[in-house]
């Protein structure tokens, strides 16, 4: 990871941050106030999802401090791990967020209490939040894949989703206004709850395909294998392992040379497999080019991938 890159995607995710927290922080405020001298379950519930998304961007801030620290002792490959961990924490603060809303819903459909008809200006709240969300949605994917974060992606399809949750909240004010009945509302505040949750099940699984160090497919796989077939005197690309740190790749393999060679010549093609390698692969963070005697590779190695592993 280049101290270019290192800025560039600490600039893109704290101006992520920053822009999430003032409009997020804007439309919490009108949803919930709104929402409650409305009477509007639904549009407070919304406006709570929108305060979880303040707590986002509040974490976001701070990592932000934590993954710009340069490598050390404790941390040899950095510290870009923190924003997975905290994309995985994000994902329980939305699940709870989610699991809140829909157990005060059931509690007040099933309280025997009148629900009340949201008054008109819950109407106008809503539509201010569904343009509010598009703008911010577009801006997190934007700076997301600017800055090739897995959690400003994750914040991007939480915005996303947090459109159509608006949208709902429309739906459900329209519908107690047309037939002056509070359930339309009061439901459409558990279907929001649901999408909460659902979007922090999904967010958690990105984030521990991460940390379990997957999430690389076979394409990059075979852009690696590609990479070396293209190096002369460079063969059997095998015991192969890709996993990514903060958006970065960290990449070890081996390939096999002509034992005659001298050391210098054999670590001359190793850096030429290195430079192919990144040519091919954006975001490389590092490589490590493990070099042995053709016909010295043990069969049925228990980790790492090769190109006979790969076609089977």
């Amino acid at each position: 990871m280049t101290s270019d890159k290192e800025r560039d995607k600490t600039k893109y995710i704290r101006a992520a941050a920053i822009v999430a927290l003032a409009g997020n922080s804007a439309l919490a405020a009108l949803k919930i106030c709104v929402g409650i001298f409305s009477g509007s379950g639904a549009l407070t519930a919304d406006g709570v999802d929108s305060a979880a998304d303040v707590l986002i961007s509040l974490i976001t801030l701070f990592v932000v401090g934590i993954i710009s620290k340069p490598a050390d002792t404790e941390h040899p490959w950095g510290h870009g791990r923190a924003e997975t961990v905290a994309t995985a924490l994000l994902s329980f603060v939305l699940f709870f967020a989610g699991a809140q809303l829909i157990l005060g819903s059931v509690a007040r459909m099933f309280s025997g209490v009148p629900q009340t008809v949201p008054s008109a200006e819950a109407l106008g709240a809503a539509i201010v939040s569904i343009a509010g969300k598009v703008l911010l949605a577009y801006s997190q994917y934007v700076f997301g894949k600017r800055a090739d974060s897995a959690m400003i992606k994750a914040n991007a399809k939480n915005m996303a989703g947090d459109v159509f949750i608006s949208l709902g909240v429309l739906t459900g004010l329209a519908v107690s206004s047309a037939t002056g009945s509070g359930v339309a509302d009061t439901a459409i505040a558990s279907v929001i709850g649901a999408c909460v949750i659902k979007t922090a099940i999904n967010v958690f699984m990105e984030a521990n395909l991460e940390l379990m160090d997957g999430g690389a497919g076979t394409e990059q796989y075979r852009l690696v294998f590609d990479a070396v077939r293209s190096v002369e005197g460079a063969g059997n690309p095998h015991r192969a392992r890709m996993r990514r740190i903060a958006g970065f790749w960290d990449i070890d393999i081996d390939i096999e040379v002509n034992p005659r060679i001298t050391v210098d010549e054999a670590h001359a093609i190793a850096c030429r497999v290195e430079g192919e390698i990144k040519a091919r692969l954006e975001n490389v963070y590092d490589i490590v080019v493990h070099v042995e005697p053709s016909g010295d590779s043990v069969e049925g190695e228990s980790f790492g991938l090769s190109e006979k592993g790969m076609k089977e």
